[in-house]
């Protein structure tokens, strides 16, 4: 083993799990103490400044400069407490990551001294420079203005001095230039449509919320093996290395006993978070070795969005605590199981009921079949749009691999909602869907399990499966904004359901009872979704790549021709209705994630050769060498015989010779292609170019990854996979 492998392979050895600092009251205690929500508003706004700020966060009005001005002094009083120095407008740039730029509190007084100052103006408004950030083309280099503007429905919290205050991101001349933007327009587009339909059913419905509940993968790895590791430094992700002689194929690391140092990373992690608001539940491995999941309790989108890019922040912060670093990218190991962010999503009302749970009466069970149904038209509609809304160069080499969806965005829903579209396909439109056990029997009575959640399998090869009382969106990938996601989905359900409330009305305009209406509306839509979207087999299989093309799905496997979607008519026509987004912001975006894609592997190519170049052929030479110095000795002592007592050395000489000659003409192909790439001015083509160098990667590193396993293990440079994945 080289020495300096074998140096930080031992001091990964050698690492104990640090104490973690913890305070002994119970989770409940200082559960949300760093954020300001309604028990501190309370507590530090006089009553009238509460109500406002109340109605502000859930009726939308505005607060009036003076208002913020106390609700400012209220926070700033609440912050000082806990020492804070600073504020800061915390956004989500279009970088899958989070912003700020930290102010003091402190302003010069009428003389010469300073004072500490914090009002409504600093609370609302802030104008950080806008010129670096991704834009699309939306703003010039020369044009630097743009504007953060408080998110009052995401609370305020405190990370170390500084109160963080989330906040939208917009351009000077009013497009989104960040995540937040088009999230919150997606969900006011849903309410809007929702409310109308669940009016229909109980005029009582107000506001119809959307959730999500995420489950982040993520890999942990010792960090001196990371800092030995160019390709994991610089690209997140190892971009050669022959699998290990023992990986994940015994399934021993699923739910096993959480290793000593990882278990303290994940109770001080447990512990930032209780302190943020964000409520941890799960924590696990995962089925990868060193890969692990945590998860939070099911909360409002736009604030478990929020916790999600908070928590990430706090994940990376606190590993090198604990000598660790996290990988976030979805497949930093080549042969083994990828990590993703399972978004589990549904919708509920003001009045306490989820749409996507059946009910108790054949009322509220027409119902939970109206949105049911309504929800897998929008991905039957939306569906290559719902795959470009999480397409990305990283996640393109999880999608269809191991435990991951394939890139074909098809609905499981399990035998028993399958059989329940089934039959109301067959029966009349006035036929009750009561729950079995409920009611008494009736001849053609449409009957949903009472024991409905348990009543579905899972299904590991689709990406959009039904789970009992919520979808789970499975292809979205570890390192990826939610918003992006469920941007899409919401505005594309929003849109399914205005058009089913605007044909239900249709149908009642011919005089047809409320339930035959929208059973009438309902039943050419679940014969759609039944022939096309709706799938329980074998998403890997090969035959469902021919049935989904037949079924006229998208099959797109290129990231870049994904992309492209966000900006076909259809896609544009929907998004404009809903309000989500402009058409000058979708190309704007199209042009940011092209650009994105390509910079992305640019880096990995550019990695992956200088890497090849530097540390794998000098390496093989040097054991090439040593073996023809031993040739060379062995024909001085045995010169009849050298041939035969040589041969191995000889053979594998050639191997090696062979391999060198392989890997030095792909790299020189590779960076011709790389160079040809960099004058294309255009960011599609230039991305669809870069997709190309992208494919050729994994041909380079096959050669490399034979030459580990012939290579002298003392002359081997990297540390390899049966280290990075067994330390911990």
């Amino acid at each position: 083993m080289s020495e300096l492998r074998f140096d930080v392979v031992k001091n990964a050895f050698k690492k104990k799990a640090l104490p973690v600092e913890a305070p002994e009251a119970r989770p409940t205690e200082y559960f949300g103490e760093l954020v300001f929500n309604r028990d501190k508003m309370q507590k530090y706004l006089d009553a009238n400044t509460y109500n406002a700020l109340i109605n502000c966060i859930e009726g939308g009005t505005a607060l009036d400069r003076s208002t913020a001005d106390k609700v400012a002094t209220g926070m700033k009083t609440w912050a000082m407490e806990h020492g804070v120095t600073h504020i800061t407008h915390w956004f989500q740039p279009l970088t899958e990551g989070t912003a700020e730029k930290h102010d003091s509190f402190i302003e010069y007084d009428q003389k010469t001294s300073i004072t500490e100052t914090f009002d409504g103006r600093s609370l609302i408004q802030q104008e950080p420079d806008a010129s670096s950030f991704p834009n699309g083309g939306i703003r010039a280099t020369f044009e630097a203005r743009g504007y953060t503007a408080w998110d009052p429905t995401s609370p305020v919290f405190i990370q170390d001095d500084t109160l963080c205050i989330p906040t939208v991101f917009i351009a000077y001349t009013g497009e989104a230039l960040d995540y937040k933007t088009p999230l919150k327009r997606a969900l006011k587009a849903v309410n809007d449509a929702a409310v109308s339909v669940c009016q229909l059913f109980d005029p009582n419905v107000k506001k119809v919320y959307s959730y999500l509940g995420w489950e982040q993968e993520y890999f942990l790895v010792d960090e001196d093996l990371y800092a030995a590791r160019p390709d994991l430094m610089l690209t997140g992700r190892t971009l050669m290395g022959h699998a290990s002689s023992k990986n994940q194929q015994l399934d021993d690391h699923y739910f096993g006993a959480i290793p000593s140092r990882v278990a303290a990373f994940m109770r001080e992690l447990e512990f930032a978070g209780f302190r943020l608001g964000i409520p941890l539940k799960t924590r696990h491995n995962e089925v990868a070795p060193n890969q692990f999941e945590l998860a939070p309790i099911y909360g409002e989108t736009n604030l478990s969005n929020d916790q999600n890019q908070l928590i990430m922040n706090e994940m990376n912060t606190i590993a090198r605590k604990h000598g660790f670093v996290v990988l976030l990218h979805e497949k930093p190991f080549n042969g083994i199981n990828g990590s993703g962010k399972h978004n589990n999503w549904s919708l509920g009302t003001d009045t306490g009921v989820g749409l996507l749970s059946p009910g108790k009466d054949a009322k509220s069970n027409l119902q939970f079949v109206t949105f049911f149904v309504n929800v897998l038209a929008a991905v039957q509609k939306h569906n290559a749009l719902l795959k470009a809304s999480i397409a990305s160069a990283t996640n393109a080499h999880r999608l269809g691999a191991n435990e991951a969806p394939p890139a074909i965005i098809s609905a499981f829903l399990g035998r028993t909602m399958t059989e329940v579209l089934h039959k109301l396909l067959e029966l009349p439109s006035d036929t009750p869907i009561e729950i079995a056990g409920k009611k008494g029997a009736k001849v053609g009575l449409v009957e949903i399990p009472e024991i409905f959640i348990d009543n579905t399998d899972r299904n590991r090869t689709s990406p959009f499966a039904f789970t009992g009382n919520r979808f789970e969106f499975r292809a979205i990938g570890s390192s990826a904004n939610c918003a992006g996601a469920m941007t899409t989905l919401n505005a594309a359900v929003a849109d399914q359901l205005v058009q089913f409330k605007a044909d239900v009305d249709k149908e009642l305009a011919k005089g047809k009872a409320l339930n035959v209406a929208i059973m009438d509306t309902l039943k050419p839509i679940i014969a759609s979704i039944l022939d096309t979207v709706c799938f329980d087999g074998n998403g890997y299989s090969e035959e469902w790549k021919m049935e989904a093309q037949r079924r006229g799905l998208d099959t797109e496997t290129s990231v870049p021709e994904m992309i492209k979607k966000f900006t076909s008519p259809d896609s544009v026509a929907m998004f404009k209705r809903t309000g989500v987004y402009s058409e000058k912001e979708l190309a704007a975006r199209n042009e940011v994630k092209w650009e994105t894609y390509t910079k992305k592997v640019q880096i990995e190519a550019r990695v992956m050769g200088r890497m090849a170049i530097n540390h794998i052929i000098p390496a093989a030479l040097a054991y090439k060498n040593k073996l023809l110095s031993n040739i060379q000795m062995t024909k001085d002592v045995f010169p009849e015989e050298y041939q035969t007592m040589a041969a191995t050395e000889i053979s594998t000489v050639k191997t090696i010779t062979k391999y060198i000659a392989d890997l030095t003409s792909m790299v020189d192909d590779m960076v011709n292609a790389r160079k040809a790439a960099n004058k294309i001015e255009d960011e599609y083509q230039k991305a669809c170019a870069y997709h190309d160098i992208a494919e050729s990667l994994f041909a380079i590193r096959r050669p490399i990854d034979k030459l580990e396993e012939i290579v002298d293990n003392d002359l081997w440079p990297l540390p390899k996979y049966r280290e990075l994945l067994f330390i911990n």
